[in-house]
């Protein structure tokens, strides 16, 4: 069983209200299961829960914690969402039913009578408050865990909505998995023969070594990278690492926080090198690859898309237009949609015939339902997450850069 402070032992009595007895009394449930010692305490928490997931009976139960006084059902640390369902500027365009609109409203209102911050956002890190070294978090987002993990080596475990919610209201979560030193090692080496070149190479190398790897205890480490990956490489490889792998850490030395040198990636004799080259890229390309094609639905999300993201699609858009039977979104954090408003970016990208999506994220957003409403089948993507994720909602997914999927888009079919 967990120990418990004074403070915890209070919030199981029922001494800070029916909320915070509910989310400690889960989160002891979690512990217990993970043979946790004792909690942590937590600086944020990051909730995934949109009204999807939540559905009718998880929005009804968001209601009943938020129903509680103000002193009770508030939470106790900063507490920030993941993308939405509905994006409210676009849903009827894209033929979201109005019940699944005001479902949607409902959840927002439940969170917000929480005092959760309705950030909206899986890159929280590049957008609202990257956290530190060693900062112990509650994050949910699988690609928020893995990048906070491991580029910027704070702490945390995948938390699924409910423990996430749950660490918001207490401060705290159970002391497990990837908050404790021994599991921040490496496991496995993988060496880079060949450099990817763009941000679908460095997600289609995620998914072969995910696939290798395919455990939440793996930490995989990537060696041979000849030049510091940007900030949104870096993104699309942990997103689909983790998507494919349930992996929820990665070391580069000499470019991630806590592998300065490849031996401190592992606190043992280094593992034999499994080499990752060209040939494995391309294979998993080739997986996806339908050329000539219609192409029904182009989309550019999972993870949402930085400022420099959009700017590149404001480029490669500018004088062109999408063709007739072909639909092209685009999904970001609304503080970067913002930004893209006020630097006319958004404008760019729009008049090519293309959407863009503020606060929500593709498959988070009833794509299944899109696509009945609208005949989509085959999509075309250069996030290697989302081709991993998107065929359960009924799509033929393709993967390809992202200069790839624009002249594609443009022409109706893949080229």
């Amino acid at each position: 069983m967990m120990l418990l402070n004074d403070l915890e032992q209070a919030m199981l009595a029922g001494e800070f209200g029916a909320p915070r007895r509910w989310a400690i009394g889960h989160q002891i449930a979690v512990g217990n299961f993970f043979d946790a010692e004792d909690f942590v305490p937590v600086r944020q928490a990051h909730i995934m829960a949109d009204s999807e997931s939540l559905d009718t009976a998880g929005v009804a139960f968001l209601e009943g914690l938020a129903a509680a006084p103000p002193a009770e059902r508030c939470v106790r640390i900063p507490t920030i969402t993941d993308p939405r369902g509905v994006d409210f500027q676009a849903y009827r365009r894209l033929g979201i039913d109005e019940s699944l609109a005001q479902l949607e409203r409902r959840a927002i209102a439940a969170f917000e009578a929480l005092g959760v911050l309705m950030t909206n956002t899986c890159i929280n890190y590049q957008t609202i408050l990257p956290p530190v070294r060693g900062e112990h978090m509650a994050f949910g987002d699988t690609g928020v865990v893995i990048y906070s993990n491991s580029v910027f080596g704070a702490r945390s475990n995948f938390e699924g909505g409910p423990s996430a919610l749950a660490a918001g209201l207490t401060g705290r979560t159970p002391r497990y998995g990837f908050h404790l030193d021994r599991h921040r090692f490496g496991t496995r080496l993988f060496l880079l023969r060949d450099q990817p070149q763009s941000l679908s190479d460095w997600g289609a190398l995620g998914g072969v070594i995910g696939r290798a790897v395919n455990s939440y205890w793996e930490v995989p480490v990537i060696d041979g990278i000849a030049a510091v990956p940007s900030s949104d490489a870096l993104k699309h490889f942990g997103a689909a690492l983790a998507s494919y792998g349930s992996t929820a850490m990665f070391h580069m030395p000499g470019i991630t926080a806590e592998a300065p040198t490849l031996a401190a990636a592992f606190d043992h004799s280094l593992p034999a090198a499994e080499p990752v080259t060209a040939a494995d890229l391309g294979a998993f390309y080739a997986a996806t690859m339908a050329t000539g094609e219609r192409v029904d639905v182009v989309v550019f999300a999972a993870p949402q898309l930085s400022l420099l993201e959009l700017q590149t699609l404001g480029g490669l858009l500018e004088g062109r237009r999408i063709a007739a039977h072909t639909t092209l979104l685009v999904a970001t954090s609304p503080e970067n949609q913002s930004a893209a408003d006020r630097m006319g970016i958004t404008a760019r990208i729009q008049a090519s015939g293309a959407i863009v999506l503020g606060g929500v994220c593709f498959y988070q957003s009833y794509a299944r339902e899109m696509a009945e409403a609208n005949g989509w089948r085959r999509l075309m993507t250069n996030s290697a997450k989302l081709v991993n994720i998107i065929a359960g909602y009924g799509y033929a997914p393709t993967l390809s850069t992202t200069e790839h999927c624009i002249d594609s888009a443009v022409a109706g079919r893949i080229l």
